[in-house]
């Protein structure tokens, strides 16, 4: 290879260079120039708003993360649909068989869920009215 046809690297080093200098400015320069204090609120979390209460290792119940797993999956689904969507006269039918069953699939998964009651939240004798195991009737 001549050094005519060399890629030129020179861009990409220097580009390296400005990053790991930027980088080493936002951390250096607020140590040198911030404040140095220590005083009782110092180490509690949200020093400037309001007293915490308790303690921050709360239990959160199971759902809550089932229910965020949920919500992350279908979002991510909804842009595979979304690049579709913005793709589609130059895909043709092909791709809208295939996100047609993407979306059947998408369903079908849904659909399982709801039966398996996996998107109810609270216990099963609070939902619907059910009746709890002592025969007596919740509402919600």
């Amino acid at each position: 290879m001549t050094d005519a046809q060399a890629p030129l690297i020179w861009p990409l080093v220097l580009y390296t260079v400005l990053v790991v200098l930027l980088a080493a400015a936002m951390i250096f320069v607020p140590w040198l120039l911030g404040q140095r204090h220590k005083q009782r609120a110092t180490g509690t979390p949200y020093e400037g708003g309001m007293i915490p209460t308790g303690s921050a290792r709360a239990r959160v119940p199971a759902e809550y993360y089932l229910m965020a797993m949920f919500f992350v999956v279908f979002d991510l689904e909804a842009v595979f649909i979304y690049t579709w969507a913005v793709s589609a006269r130059e895909t043709g039918w092909a791709a809208y068989g295939q996100i047609s069953i993407f979306i059947g699939v998408l369903l079908a998964a849904l659909g399982y869920l709801w039966g398996i009651g996996a998107l109810e939240w609270g216990t099963s004798a609070q939902h619907l009215g059910r009746a709890a195991p002592d025969g007596d009737q919740h509402h919600v």
